[in-house]
């Protein structure tokens, strides 16, 4: 397993575009907590960055030792809105962020049948720059269910197109997300998010999702118990000898101190090795 640190971390919840840290207080706390990597949101460096800083930013990380897990090149993707796709409309700029960081996956988002053909044309573009497009398993969208997710994912038929398994969207829309679900998913396994959420019907967050309606739930860390069960998870990923990168993708801004967070994740997954 090799540990990457999103840079949600220190975005809010509810905000996808400020963060509390900048990038260089990120790039301290991967190293000092024993992350290999950064994956890379648009709050820090996206495709609306100036090329300029975007070089400063690869500089930076290269220098540090780290790597850039993965790119999410602009907002609508990660708050999963109507706009999300329109990114496979035109991937030209993100397959050059992409580049300049270094890193050879994209997340992306899709919504609607008509996405399908448009993540074929942007996997093809991609490949010829060998570099890899996935898809969050993520409420609201065509990866809602491990079902919808195999569908899609057959449909697109590249492969440089695979899936972002995240087990706690997929237990807050009601699916199974445990060691039977990630062998079906062993195929198209590019990368693997973790974040955690306690289902509670008197819960301040409320997760939209097609499949169960507006769910309440509350964020937790991920030590803590009564969220996603991470030791069946860890089962599962042992089983299919995954050895690529789980990232920490917890929003913690608001939460609890960002420090102690990176800290206490850090040290929780590698219990698992």
């Amino acid at each position: 397993m090799r540990l990457s640190l999103s840079v949600r971390v220190a975005e809010s919840f509810s905000s996808k575009e400020k963060a509390d840290l900048n990038l260089t207080q990120l790039v301290e706390l991967a190293l000092k907590h024993g992350y290999e990597a950064l994956c890379m949101r648009a709050s820090q460096i996206g495709i609306q960055t100036p090329s300029p800083e975007v070089q400063e930013a690869q500089k930076l990380i290269g220098q540090s030792g780290l790597e850039v897990s993965m790119t999410t090149g602009d907002f609508p993707v990660p708050r999963n809105d109507e706009h999300g796709p329109d990114g496979l409309r035109n991937i030209t700029p993100y397959l050059d962020l992409a580049e300049v960081l270094e890193s050879d996956l994209i997340r992306i988002c899709m919504k609607k049948e008509e996405d399908v053909v448009w993540a074929q044309r942007a996997s093809d573009e991609a490949a010829e720059r060998e570099i890899r497009l996935a898809h969050q398993s993520h409420c609201a969208s065509l990866f809602e269910t491990l079902d919808g997710s195999l569908s899609v994912l057959e449909r697109v038929g590249r492969e440089n197109f695979g899936i972002i398994y995240e087990p706690a969207n997929w237990m807050l829309a009601g699916e199974d997300y445990g060691r039977e679900a990630i062998r079906r998913l062993e195929p198209f396994l590019f990368n693997v998010y973790v974040q955690n959420h306690r289902l509670d019907p008197k819960g301040t967050v409320l997760v939209r999702t097609w499949k169960q309606g507006k769910v309440a739930a509350e964020h937790i860390g991920l030590w803590e118990e009564g969220g996603v069960n991470f030791e069946e998870v860890f089962l599962g990923l042992d089983e299919i000898t995954y050895g690529g990168f789980v990232t920490v993708h917890q929003a913690f801004a608001g939460v609890m101190p960002v420090e102690e967070a990176v800290c206490k994740s850090a040290e929780f997954l590698k219990t698992f090795g």
